[in-house]
């Protein structure tokens, strides 16, 4: 079947949220709204006053009934890392962190439970701890026991010694706090078989199946985990709700009693990972007219006390470490590095944002020192053109209709082989680890949005303002974003869906995906109703649950609607195809003939209502069930060698951001930005301008006022609202201009639509470039300007560029 056909509130209609409603009125249900049953156990963590020790002993006497206190010893080889089994659930024999639980207390009530955990007493030899990138190089203490890893593309240290003109520095960049409106919660229900139920804020619910049966020494298939909706993630539930469910599970399975945790915000902020803090080193050498001929970079990256996702996070920077350039030759070292913090975790970006930071660093040092405009230097380095609006697939003689068909979702390009990855060999140009770019679209994005933002004439402008002012001075900056897309780790990119018909016409849809705020079930609805040809409001989607859809990967990458939404779409047309073989045959039509749109389904002459054709084909026995499958094709890394097509695709966008900066304090303002962005033919516009309108905000915020802060015994100084500054509604810019590049996907993703969820965080690089801009006008020597661009920073960069 070759139907496309779609309604008006079907796919690219800009519905609101599925949850809307319940929002905006506080009805929506969070784990910690649900009711649980009389005689719940609620659990708090006792936790490491000391960031690094040996660990004697816990002395549990002052925490109430000591048969409700779990230590170590009670908890044996139970672990809740995701990665390398380096994470007790409490310490045992070492503490790496303050804040590093030590001991599990449960009691009648939420505050009880708190209150009775502070009175647990370890017993710790405290040693001095390993806190920044230098004690940790110092130590030799790494993550990675092979040393750096390298990754080399041509020769950098030819280009470096031949280029006319080499630039070379060191940025540091600060974490993140995801500051997730609703914090971690897990709620575990015992049954009456030996298995348990798990209600968990977890964007990985298989990840909390997988460590809860772990723990309890029991099958997958007895561990059941839902998860409705969360309120916020942003990479923060990937993996740290493993120890919240696992501690649930525990209880829950020893007392027979439902065990329900909860985080209060600072003990969130103190116990959780952040995003990974890097400090990066580079040269670069360039030609005057601005070409860049080779760089050699060095990421130092402060992974915290354990593995956690460490190693891919490091490995996406060093992917994204040039971003959308074109350069002949790179050298890039990552050193992965323990340290005595939380355990820095996956973050919207996932590695993307510092890598490409540091990039955009490497090009606005290069303007500074040619005299070259910042614009100009970039597109000159960009790589060439594709025409977007001409999929490659077509031009290689792929039938590819304007949605995406069933027969081809799943499937790889031609030649593409069932259960390997087929080999792409570079073709034109490519990246710095070989992945084909032929589907690049920033030059006409930059020239568009160039023109759109009125760029030229208001840095001219900027600059005249800035000559008559002593104390404020502006400053405008353009930064170019080309981010790729699918889980790095290869079998990750695979999704399942079920999607049920009932014989009145409703739809349920279930799937793979966790919704955290950002529309995904309802991109998903949209795309079940249009290979439908209803309205989205007759499909229903029900809580993600691993009993319903199993083996998920988790909602992150970027990858959410791509990957479910093609499952979805699988599972609806099984049926549809059903449905019109039924049709067909009744009214001598071939099935392929058979139309879904506007609300009925017609064969040949003879249309029917929706729900009238569900009920003929419910009454004649055909199935209105099925599962639906995809699993990303044409993909295949070697993270070793880093070279391969680690990603489906790219989505790119651009953004100018001007800002105003007053040297005696500081203080700054993002007064205007101008966002052009590339969501291919969007699933839903509404739900990815607001995708795209949060993610710059919270990479600006990222950037300029979110400050981590650790004190020399390890104490995280800013753990709270009042010493942690996210952006605000004030802090957005009041002047925002958000505007699509409305070009289908050249990948045969659903409906040719593009991730959005990560890409628009690192338009926020913007106000960060604005911001050195504007304190390189106090003076003409180099800012240096770090991450985030705090009060205190940008005053010390206006002072430097002043000389």
């Amino acid at each position: 079947m070759k139907d496309t056909a779609q309604t008006p509130r079907g796919v690219r209609a800009p519905l609101p949220h599925d949850s809307a409603p319940l929002h905006v009125t506080g009805a929506a249900r969070y784990v910690d709204d649900i009711p649980v049953p009389e005689g719940t156990l609620h659990l708090a963590f006792a936790l490491s006053p000391v960031a690094s020790g040996v660990l004697r002993g816990v002395d549990v006497s002052g925490a109430g009934d000591a048969a409700l206190v779990w230590t170590a010893r009670d908890a044996k080889g139970v672990d809740t890392s995701p990665s390398l089994h380096d994470e007790p659930l409490l310490a045992d024999g070492e503490v790496r962190f303050m804040g590093q639980p030590l001991a599990l207390v449960a009691a009648a009530s939420h505050h009880e439970a708190r209150r009775q955990a502070r009175q647990v007493r370890p017993e710790i030899d405290e040693r001095p701890p390993i806190l920044s990138v230098d004690d940790a190089l110092t130590a030799g203490d790494r993550h990675f026991d092979g040393g750096p890893r390298v990754w080399t593309d041509g020769d950098p240290d030819a280009a470096l010694a031949a280029a006319p003109h080499v630039v070379e520095g060191l940025l540091e960049v600060g974490g993140q706090e995801h500051f997730y409106l609703e914090g971690q919660a897990a709620l575990a229900l015992p049954q009456e078989d030996g298995s348990v139920v798990v209600h968990s804020s977890s964007q990985h619910p298989t990840e909390i199946q997988h460590k809860v049966a772990d723990a309890l020494g029991l099958p997958m298939a007895l561990v059941r985990v839902e998860v409705r909706r969360m309120g916020g993630g942003f990479g923060g539930k990937e993996s740290q709700g493993n120890a919240l469910a696992v501690a649930c599970a525990l209880v829950a399975a020893r007392t027979g009693r439902a065990a329900k945790m909860r985080y209060d915000r600072d003990d969130d902020f103190v116990v959780t990972g952040k995003r990974h803090g890097f400090r990066i080193g580079y040269r670069a050498g360039f030609s005057p007219e601005g070409d860049i001929l080779g760089m050699d970079v060095t990421h130092w990256v402060s992974c915290g006390w354990s593995q956690d996702l460490s190693l891919p996070v490091a490995d996406r920077a060093m992917l994204h470490a040039a971003n959308c350039y074109d350069v002949p030759a790179v050298r890039l070292t990552s050193h992965r590095l323990r340290t005595d913090i939380q355990s820095a975790t996956a973050f919207r970006g996932f590695g993307g944002p510092q890598g490409m930071l540091g990039m955009e660093r490497i090009m606005d040092h290069a303007a500074h020192a040619l005299g070259l405009d910042p614009v100009e230097i970039r597109r000159r380095n960009y790589f060439p053109d594709h025409d977007a609006a001409a999929p490659h697939a077509e031009a290689e003689g792929i039938e590819v209709p304007d949605g995406t068909d069933t027969d081809m979702a799943g499937r790889g390009a031609v030649g593409h082989v069932e259960g390997r990855a087929p080999h792409i060999p570079p073709e034109g140009p490519a990246t710095h680890y070989g992945m084909p770019v032929r589907d690049f679209a920033l030059g006409g994005i930059t020239e568009r949005l160039l023109e759109t933002s009125d760029y030229r004439a208001r840095a001219a402008a900027i600059a005249d303002w800035n000559a008559a002012q002593p104390v404020l001075r502006r400053g405008i900056a353009f930064s170019p974003v080309q981010f790729g897309i699918s889980f790095t780790l290869t079998h990750l990119n695979q999704a399942g869906a079920l999607v049920h018909v009932y014989q009145d016409g409703s739809i349920a849809v279930n799937h793979g995906g966790t919704e955290m705020g950002q529309g995904l079930f309802r991109k998903v609805a949209q795309v079940v109703a249009s290979r439908f040809g209803v309205d989205a409001s007759h499909v229903r989607p029900t809580a993600t649950d691993t009993g319903k859809v199993p083996n998920t990967s988790a909602t992150a990458a970027s990858s959410g609607s791509d990957l479910n939404s093609m499952a979805a779409m699988n599972a609806a047309d099984a049926i549809r195809g059903r449905i019109a073989g039924f049709l067909g045959a009744l009214h001598d039509v071939p099935a392929d003939l058979v139309r879904f749109e506007g609300g009925l389904v017609a064969a040949g002459p003879h249309a029917i209502p929706w729900a009238e054709a569900v009920r003929l084909a419910y009454v004649n026995r055909v199935s209105l069930s099925a599962s639906g499958f995809y699993k990303t094709p044409d993909i295949v890394w070697d993270r070793e060698k880093g070279r391969g097509r680690p990603f489906f695709y790219f989505a790119y966008g651009a953004a100018v951001t001007e800002v105003v900066l007053d040297r005696l304090t500081g203080e700054s303002r993002i007064l205007r930005a101008d966002i052009l962005h590339d969501a291919g033919a969007s699933l839903n516009p509404a739900l990815d301008r607001g995708q795209i309108e949060g993610g710059f905000v919270q990479g600006a915020g990222w950037l300029t006022t979110e400050e981590l802060v650790w004190d020399a015994k390890g104490r995280l100084s800013t753990h709270a609202p009042s010493t942690y500054k996210i952006p605000a509604a004030s802090d957005a810019p009041p002047a925002f201009d958000v505007r699509f590049w409305d070009r289908p996907n050249p990948e045969r993703t659903v409906y040719r639509s593009k991730a959005v969820g990560e890409p628009p965080l690192m338009l926020g690089i913007s106000a960060w470039l604005a911001l050195g801009r504007a304190a390189a006008a106090f003076g003409d020597r180099w800012p240096d300007l770090s991450a985030p661009a705090t009060a205190e920073a940008l005053y010390w960069a206006a002072k430097r560029a002043a000389g």
